[in-house]
């Protein structure tokens, strides 16, 4: 089977799946099997494929139609012009989280000390480190397995041992102080879960999704407990739901933050709200 045909095949089988995005992900499929590039489909799309890599193609493909993600089968996101790896273990980077990552960045300066807290993959902790020169980091997560993969992205991506892990349940093994804490924590209300997309609902760590029943339960703990790990003046980042941000802000502010400011995505939609600790 010729390259583009491969491509049409994937494509076809992805559609009748009623995957949204079956022409993209059928080539981008293709590019991680073929290892190739974009232009491959236009430049040489009367290329034979091998029949290893067509049969390996089919099935990832087939796999793709269960609603398997993406990320899943070809074991990386692109998150912040960086490459992580993930799997099942982990939440897969959104886009929507590289505002977060962008606000963080235009605060932190060189030499500040920064937690991540619900840390998954470790992407947002190591790209602001990829960044900011001069800073450091701990990430802490309940998984153990998913900081099993935020420490091969923190090897693979970062020079220099600029981020440590740790687990911990929440902050009850943290220590230290901090210039910045930023998180992104479950925030899904429990029972709009059933109603997700199966590519989360059913591949991604229920863990990392489930923010109780009002979505609230870890940003209460957050805004309730960070503050004795910040540095007088110290800032708290958080990315939140898209209906969240007054219920957020009020907790941050009932806990004696300052400076509080909601800020939006690409979308339009509320997606960061942070505050300082006062001094």
């Amino acid at each position: 089977m010729k390259y583009r045909e491969c491509c049409e095949y994937g494509k076809k089988l992805l559609a009748e799946a009623g995957i949204e995005e079956a022409s993209l992900d059928a080539r981008l499929l293709l590019e991680y099997v073929c290892d190739t590039a974009y232009e491959a489909l236009f430049l040489y799309g009367d290329r034979e494929v091998g029949e290893q890599e067509q049969a390996l193609y089919e099935k990832l493909s087939a796999q793709r139609a269960k609603r398997i993600p993406l990320q899943h089968l070809t074991g990386e996101q692109a998150f912040m012009g960086l490459d992580f790896q993930v799997n099942k273990d982990v939440l897969i980077p959104r886009q929507d989280t590289e505002t977060l990552v962008e606000r963080v960045c235009g605060a932190v300066k060189p030499g500040m000390r920064i937690l991540d807290m619900c840390t998954g993959s470790g992407c947002i902790l190591i790209s602001i480190l990829h960044m900011v020169d001069g800073c450091t980091g701990v990430g802490a997560d309940i998984s153990a397995a998913a900081l099993l993969i935020a420490e091969q992205n923190a090897k693979r991506l970062l020079n220099g041992h600029k981020a440590f892990f740790i687990e911990s349940d929440m902050f009850a093994r943290v220590d230290g102080s901090f210039d910045v804490i930023v998180s992104n924590p479950p925030y899904i209300r429990s029972g709009v879960i059933p109603e997700l997309m199966p590519e989360v609902r059913d591949f991604e760590p229920l863990g990392a999704l489930d923010g109780g029943a009002d979505g609230l339960y870890y940003y209460r703990t957050l805004a309730e407990k960070a503050g004795e790990f910040l540095n007088p003046g110290g800032m708290l980042f958080l990315e939140i739901g898209y209906d969240q941000a007054a219920q957020v802000s009020g907790l941050l502010l009932d806990n004696g933050y300052t400076d509080i400011v909601i800020q939006k995505d690409y979308a339009g939609l509320d997606r960061v709200v942070c505050g300082r600790r006062s001094v």
